[in-house]
């Protein structure tokens, strides 16, 4: 996969199917270049973006492993 990638190609380097929740991301500060009328998104971009926003979450399986249960 290319650097720079269009929106189509962002959708499925997220695996998204739908266009608005990549306009989520976009809405939310994922960066994206203009290059005369086409818009790219950068794989790196978004991967920085993904590590940015990253949540924990624990699960009750693995809760009730630490509190011996």
């Amino acid at each position: 996969m290319t650097e720079y990638m269009s929106y189509t190609q962002a959708m499925k380097y997220l695996g998204f199917k739908s266009r608005s929740a990549l306009e989520t991301y976009i809405a939310a500060g994922l960066p994206v270049i203009k290059v005369g009328r086409s818009k790219r998104i950068s794989k790196t971009a978004i991967d920085k973006f993904m590590a940015e926003h990253q949540t924990s979450t624990v699960n009750a399986e693995s809760k009730s492993v630490k509190e011996g249960a």
